[in-house]
């Protein structure tokens, strides 16, 4: 592989200093401008444009160029800016919030394929890519296999071995940035026994393969991220270097299944931003509305209420999952099969879910495709596309399966609670220790969250003393399941047990963001941000994960409600995220 000449950010040239992970995402959103401003080339009305031409947001990617963003995928030891997954998160949720189609075809689908490489390559094939990147090259990732609903084991290309290297054949239907990509990491099949040695990963340049073996194919316009750019590559005896293997031949599982545990956790936590974007149209529609007196009205307003403060508690449901996840990237390695796998599952079922719950606020507002409006359709068709493919819902569900015994046996209710620094976000985290991220760990601590806080003598006032009942609910329901996982597993009968694993990982996923939600609540009240300090907003995300699980809880204290809409209002009013980091926003 030759060596392309670095250029605003090479591996050799020096990146401008930026402080830390916040400003630069601060830089980023500042940059975007207010999305609402029609004149802002890359507001909404410009990126709708786009997306009903099915064309990239070219102003977009052009302002992130400048910004010098693709140093983000790139690890500070290779001369990029990444040291940090949260940080990573933290600069591209503003991307995320604006636009999925720009977040996923500018950069994150280069990082996807870019993590491969950073797991498993060689010095050589590091730096290689690494140059790539920072002079604002692409790289493109081939593992989808649409025949067979998206399951990359059973791979549509072949690898076979020749004196000097190896001979391609069979097809690639659909690959994001691949008529653009200067690097592309091709999952395919190297051996035709069963199991999981038969597949590998290699590390190609496109421009490098011959045209007549290589063949592109047609692009595709999906419904959603209508910008980006899938298309298909058909090999017919390609031939490719030995040198092109990445990592060792019959490793490509194994690389895959260490690589989704970031891809699972960074995109699904991303993806909070874009449905604070669609919570924060709904609020503003809300607002918008005028106010005659007609019977039903006050009822309406009183739905439209509850919709949004029920979005605004999923979010932060879901985002506390998500910062423990990414946190436990560095703090926890070991454990994060259990956590990336349980945040990516619960992505349809939480925020895909939020966002058509918000729908009836906006009523037929939501068919709009122009303005602040149209944002709401955009997200509506995008979002829903992170949760597919190989890393989709019944993928994430097979990675906890057969943990779970183990799980039952030595972790629920008998470990020790995780360290505090795992739920306060934005605190330093040391350097990700790649070689700790294990394919199978059969143990983890946060779910050791919900007897701590069951165990602690409630608070004075009528929040608190319900999060402590509805602690205590979900406690009584691990316990739960902790005898049916083991009542299963004594069985023992094949084809019963992993069937019946599909439910109860449901039902672990939510404990789990329970248990999260916990975490950051009580590590929040030792001086953390005042309103996730108090109990209102935590005792109704346990409550809607009790119902969730069909318990019989008590309903939540009236001021709960009231406390968690008048933060709604605040943030909204403030221009603040409705995450856990309560970062500005442009609008």
């Amino acid at each position: 592989m030759s060596e392309p000449t670095a250029g605003y950010g090479g591996a050799a040239a020096t990146l401008p200093a930026v402080p830390d992970g916040r400003a630069r995402a601060g830089r980023v959103e500042a940059a975007l401008g207010d999305p609402a401003d029609p004149g802002n080339p890359y507001g909404y009305a410009a990126l709708l444009r786009a997306d009903r031409l099915a064309e990239r947001f070219d102003a977009g990617e052009e302002l992130l160029d400048s910004l010098a963003v693709p140093a983000e995928f790139v690890p500070a030891a290779l001369g990029g800016r990444l040291g940090s997954y949260e940080d990573l998160v933290g600069v591209m949720r503003p991307v995320f919030r604006r636009d999925v189609g720009l977040a996923m075809g500018y950069g994150m689908t280069s990082w996807m394929a870019a993590s491969d490489v950073w797991l498993a390559g060689t010095t050589r094939q590091r730096a290689w890519l690494a140059d790539v990147l920072l002079d604002g090259g692409k790289a493109a990732i081939a593992q989808h296999e649409t025949a067979h609903s998206n399951d990359y084991v059973r791979s549509g290309v072949t690898a076979r071995r020749i004196p000097d290297g190896l001979v391609l054949g069979g097809v690639k239907p659909l690959i994001n940035n691949l008529e653009r990509a200067r690097a592309l990491v091709l999952f395919c099949r190297t051996g035709d026994e069963p199991g999981s040695r038969s597949h590998s990963t290699l590390l190609l340049r496109p421009d490098e393969l011959p045209a007549d073996r290589a063949a592109l194919l047609p692009r595709r316009v999906a419904v959603g991220l209508r910008g980006c750019r899938f298309a298909g590559i058909e090999f017919d005896e390609c031939p490719v270097p030995a040198t092109a293997l990445l990592g060792p031949e019959g490793g490509g599982v194994a690389t895959a299944l260490r690589s989704f545990q970031l891809s699972r956790t960074v995109i699904a936590s991303c993806a909070v931003a874009a449905v604070d974007t669609v919570l924060r149209t709904a609020v503003m529609f809300e607002q918008s509305r005028t106010s005659p007196a007609r019977p039903g009205r006050a009822t309406d307003a009183a739905r439209a209420s509850a919709s949004t403060t029920g979005a605004f508690v999923n979010l932060l449901l879901y985002d506390s999952l998500a910062v423990f996840a990414l946190r436990a990237l560095h703090l926890l390695p070991e454990e994060t099969s259990v956590y990336s796998a349980a945040l990516k599952y619960l992505l349809p079922k939480v925020l895909i879910e939020t966002m058509y719950d918000l729908s009836t606020v906006l009523g037929s507002g939501i068919y709009s495709r122009e303005g602040s409006l149209g944002i709401f359709q955009k997200h509506v068709r995008d979002v829903p596309v992170l949760s597919l493919g190989h890393a989709g819902t019944a993928a994430c569900q097979a990675t906890v399966i057969p943990q779970l015994s183990s799980l039952a046996r030595t972790s629920w209710l008998r470990a020790e609670p995780p360290p505090g620094a795992l739920f306060r976000p934005g605190d330093p985290v040391p350097p990700l220790p790649a070689d700790r991220l294990s394919l199978a760990c059969g143990h983890e601590a946060l779910t050791a969250c919900l007897p701590l806080i069951a165990d602690e003598a409630p608070g004075a006032g009528p929040a608190e003393r319900a999060l402590t009942g509805y602690a205590r609910a979900l406690v009584a329901e691990l316990s739960e399941l902790r005898e049916r996982v083991r009542t299963l597993a004594r069985g023992g009968r094949p084809g019963v047990w992993p069937a019946a694993g599909f439910a109860l990982v449901d039902r672990y996923a939510l404990l789990l963001a329970a248990a999260a939600v916990l975490g950051v609540w009580r590590q929040a009240g030792r001086g953390g941000d005042p309103f996730l300090a108090e109990a209102s907003w935590a005792a109704a995300a346990l409550h809607r994960v009790a119902r969730r699980l069909g318990l019989r809880v008590a309903d939540l204290p009236q001021g709960c409600a009231a406390r968690i809409r008048h933060e709604v209002q605040l943030r909204y009013g403030a221009q603040i995220s409705y995450d856990l980091y309560t970062t500005p926003v442009s609008g």
